[in-house]
């Protein structure tokens, strides 16, 4: 009888135990987002961590602008991340730092009035790290805010991100040691020189690191924070899976600020953002050329709702560095106010060339309403080769497949074009739906659209 008794109590015991353990690691309430969408989109787990806190005060962090705390915040994170995960917590006050570098378990939460503000010293962002430079992998500085193959991660929190930007605005020049390092790093591409040997992060290269980079992470949320200034890339997430961007304010007009990039990154949702960008505030991708076909990775299963584009180059670009294809793509409910001079080049812009490759299908914009655009509602260009064209070779020509896009349900006040769309002689897109759509006025034509096949209109008034 006493033994029985016992191995009842021990049953209950390790019954208790394990839930105990359990509640410590999911003492969160799961989140699960459903994502209605014209395509078959996965649910995204919104990422949950224990209550534990690991306040960066305690590991050595000090406010002001004299002390680099990199080494502190650091510490903080790998504590939590042995512990089972938690949040990292940055108080009020302004915290002077160098690179963060991730942890699987972790979220980094940033309290109303804390700023995490970060040096323009190239040597803190060393030894370099496996990241890309314009869909190129390569070696070079790390990326401020960095984490590769993590798990389970988050940056939260009504605080800001900012970076220091002395150093970086002069690397956003374009000098011959750099040009000539950008097309040595086009060339390894092309050749297959493993990625361990494009060691950029030297001399005047002057590439410039992202603000946040996920690579090949799992389980991603954003969330509410605001970004002021970034050196290149504003958040890329890289060959990643299951992510959550929402509530985000992100201001930054030095060069080549996208405010999103999605490359090679699958299941993702970007909800009620704040876009004030010097150029495309969503800008989707899935590496170049020989290295996108490499990693034959599409991004796909993407949505982008509810957003405000205050400024930058388009809504939604799609390109140019697409190799490894794009697909199930919807945005919808977005706005772009009216200025005195147009904020926005196009609302949809599908770019690429005869080196990428890839494909395009399964796109969808609808409820959009916008101001002022310069150029057009929707454009497709596949011959954007910029300066690449004469002073680096075409190893192989590849065309982009591009089909299977809709546009419903767009106001636009004024535009140059209300659709300019060029496909290629070899490679005519394919299969196109502009359905409900007003433009007021435009300033050249309303419909340029060659080597396109099956373009379907339906109410489309433009005057």
């Amino acid at each position: 009888m006493k033994k029985k008794v016992f191995i009842v109590i021990s049953v209950f015991v390790m019954v208790l135990l394990q839930s105990c353990c359990n509640n410590k690691s999911n003492n969160v309430d799961k989140e699960i987002i459903k994502v209605n969408a014209p395509f078959e989109m996965p649910a995204i787990q919104v990422p949950s961590f224990p209550k534990e806190v690991f306040d960066i005060s305690k590991y050595g962090a000090v406010r002001g602008d004299s002390i680099n705390n990199s080494e502190a915040i650091n510490k903080a994170i790998t504590a939590c991340s042995k512990a089972g995960g938690g949040i990292v917590l940055i108080p009020k006050g302004e915290w002077f730092t160098g690179k963060i570098h991730f942890k699987s378990n972790v979220n980094l939460h940033l309290e109303k009035g804390a700023v995490l503000y970060f040096s323009d010293n190239p040597n803190d962002y060393l030894p370099a790290v496996q990241s890309s430079w314009e869909a190129f992998e390569c070696y070079n500085y790390s990326p401020l805010i960095y984490a590769f193959k993590c798990k389970n991660i988050a940056i939260t929190g009504k605080g800001m991100l900012k970076a220091k930007m002395d150093t970086w605005k002069i690397w956003f020049a374009r000098p011959p040691a750099h040009l000539e390092a950008s097309k040595r790093l086009y060339n390894m591409a092309a050749k297959g020189v493993p990625v361990e040997e494009r060691q950029m992060a030297v001399g005047e290269n002057h590439f410039r690191p992202q603000f946040i980079q996920f690579n090949r992470c799992e389980n991603i949320l954003i969330e509410n924070i605001k970004i002021r200034n970034s050196p290149f890339w504003v958040i890329h997430l890289l060959k990643s899976k299951n992510a959550v961007v929402r509530g985000v304010d992100i201001f930054a007009h030095g060069h080549n600020n996208d405010g999103i990039d999605p490359e090679m990154t699958q299941n993702l949702l970007v909800e009620d953002c704040i876009f004030d960008q010097g150029d495309d505030a969503v800008a989707i991708k899935s590496g170049r050329n020989q290295d996108g076909w490499r990693l034959h990775t599409p991004s796909k299963n993407i949505v982008v709702r509810n957003c405000e584009i205050q400024d930058g180059h388009q809504l939604v670009a799609i390109g140019s560095e697409l190799s490894g294809g794009i697909e199930n793509v919807y945005v919808h409910d977005c706005s772009i106010p009216l200025r005195k001079h147009p904020v926005l080049n196009n609302i949809l812009f599908i770019k690429t060339n005869l080196r990428r490759g890839g494909y395009v299908k399964n796109i969808y914009v609808e409820n959009i309403k916008a101001g002022n655009v310069r150029n057009s509602v929707f454009s497709i260009k596949t011959d954007r080769l910029y300066q690449w064209k004469d002073i680096v070779p075409t190893y192989e020509v590849r065309y982009t497949k591009i089909s299977d896009i809709h546009l419903k349900n767009i106001v636009v006040d004024e535009a140059s074009y209300g659709f300019d769309i060029t496909g290629d002689k070899e490679e005519p897109v394919k299969n196109i739906t502009l359905e409900n759509i007003l433009v007021k006025k435009v300033k050249k034509e309303a419909r340029n659209i060659e080597n396109a096949n099956n373009v379907i209109q339906k109410n489309v008034v433009i005057y």
